[in-house]
């Protein structure tokens, strides 16, 4: 048996047109007809050419298709756009055989960054006239992406604090130095070499004091020198800068209806913030809004739409059900509301009068001290006793506590039970395929505004793939071409 084996020497001919270089049926067709298909007027990328002089410029739209194709294999570097552009026959079939460099690549998505951010608000309509997305149900969550910046240019107060100290002590030590020899080496190259280590501590000093003043102007308690937009974030590899990813994925087909990056490090009150823009996408309210337990806030739940099936479970709810937080036989749970005498009582009958209002929105009620201590079940909580506290036992109510009640008990019903069943397979599906399979864990931008022009072409990337996926590359492309 004979090996197979190639010749460089070969003489070989390319198809004789750019249209052959790639089948009928190759995916980059469809991101062709995508593109060709989005309203560029509404994006606000002008596609008539300039009336004012100066060198010619690259076709919009080429360029677009270029960087919304790259995304999708995975190459947001401008260079690596730039060699694809080269060499990848695909590539040269989309441009039409244009070869822009990185420099041109790289000017084209910052100055288009704020039409870029529409892509996917575009993509959405498609989708939806296309009869992919219904809108019914939307599935929320959020995942962390690195930012392109490092944790240890994150400083809080106290650490700008404890380095300006430092560097204080450091420039008195060279000063005290230049002092002593100042008299005998006015001149020489010592002394000249201390003064210009005194000027560089000295505007260090300066840039950790205004690090300070951006700290206290804008009431953060952490800021990245690198990127200001980002924050400090823990996942399971550790603690990184990082941007917070929102995504709001529609039931039907899994696909993305909005998604932002926020820079927070937690989901808590970012539900309604997330319906209301995916509303404002689907220009239509769904019926079910499904997340998990990090979006427990009930302030903030009770902002959505009272027309909308909200399905959250407390954070109680979810660590009985991670079987981390058993119920005990005095928590909160077992004591009844009285909302005519406004009072609680206890499993053995006792009273709990309203005392006082410790925070804007809770109300605490609390039993008399001399009853618990009489109780048999005074002692420890840890030992499934009620309280030991002499004051006698406290619970506090929030405000919106009845609608947290509505909440817990719209949760456990069988039918949002099995909607929720259904969250981690719809909604974190996206954040997969864009991590793992596009390999962009770590975003290759910094600031807000880059980082969501970044993520909706990004989401973007993600439709297309589901699209060819549940219709076909060939349906698909005779679809796009009607719309």
């Amino acid at each position: 048996m004979a090996y197979k084996t190639g010749n460089r020497m070969q003489a070989s001919f390319l198809p004789s047109s750019i249209e052959e270089y790639v089948s009928a049926d190759a995916p980059v067709r469809v991101y062709d007809a995508f593109v060709d298909a989005l309203n560029f007027h509404e994006l606000g990328i002008p596609l008539e050419p300039s009336t004012h002089g100066g060198a010619d410029e690259y076709y919009p739209k080429q360029m677009l298709k270029l960087v919304i194709y790259g995304y999708s294999y995975g190459i947001r570097s401008s260079r690596k756009l730039e060699r694809a552009c080269n060499d990848n026959l695909s590539f040269i079939w989309l441009t039409g055989d244009l070869k822009p460099d990185y420099r041109t690549i790289s000017r084209f998505r910052s100055k288009y960054k704020d039409a870029l951010k529409k892509v996917l608000k575009q993509c959405v309509r498609v989708c939806v006239e296309l009869d992919l997305i219904e809108g019914n149900m939307l599935f929320v969550d959020g995942s962390k992406f690195r930012a392109n910046a490092s944790i240890n240019n994150t400083w809080d107060k106290e650490r700008c604090e404890q380095y300006i100290r430092r560097i204080e002590s450091q420039v008195d030590e060279l000063i005290e130095q230049s002092e002593q020899i100042d008299t005998q080496e006015e001149n020489e190259q010592s002394l000249i070499k201390l003064k210009g280590q005194i000027h560089k501590k000295e505007q260090m000093v300066d840039r950790i004091k205004g690090v300070l003043n951006s700290l206290a102007v804008n009431g953060k308690d952490n800021i990245n020198t690198t990127d200001a937009d980002c924050v400090k974030a823990k996942n399971l590899q550790g603690t990184h800068a990082a941007y917070n990813v929102q995504s709001a994925v529609d039931g039907k087909h899994g696909l993305i209806v909005h998604a932002e990056a926020v820079s927070q490090s937690n989901d808590y009150n970012q539900l309604s913030r997330q319906v209301e823009a995916s509303c404002a996408v689907l220009e239509n309210e769904p019926q079910h809004v499904c997340a998990d337990a990090g979006y427990s806030s009930v302030d903030d739940l009770k902002s959505i739409s009272p027309k909308i099936n909200i399905i959250v479970p407390s954070h109680k709810q979810a660590q009985e059900e991670n079987k981390r937080c058993p119920v005990r036989s005095f928590d909160k749970e077992h004591f009844s509301y009285n909302e005519q005498q406004d009072e609680y009582l206890c499993p053995r009958g006792k009273r709990l009068k309203f005392k006082d209002i410790p925070e804007p929105n809770k109300r605490r009620y609390q039993a008399d001290g001399a009853e618990c201590r009489a109780c048999p079940h005074f002692g420890d909580p840890a030992k499934d006793k009620c309280t030991q506290s002499p004051n006698g036992r406290y619970i506090t109510r929030l405000s919106n506590e009845k609608f947290k009640e509505q909440l817990e008990a719209d949760y456990k019903r069988p039918e949002n039970q099995a909607i929720y069943r259904l969250r981690k397979q719809t909604v974190e599906h996206p954040f997969g395929h864009i991590k793992r399979n596009l390999g962009a864990g770590q975003f290759m931008l910094r600031g807000s505004s880059k980082i969501n022009a970044e993520v909706s072409i990004l989401a973007t990337c993600f439709n297309m793939a589901r699209m060819i996926t549940v219709i076909g590359i060939s349906d698909l492309l005779i679809k796009l071409a009607k719309c």
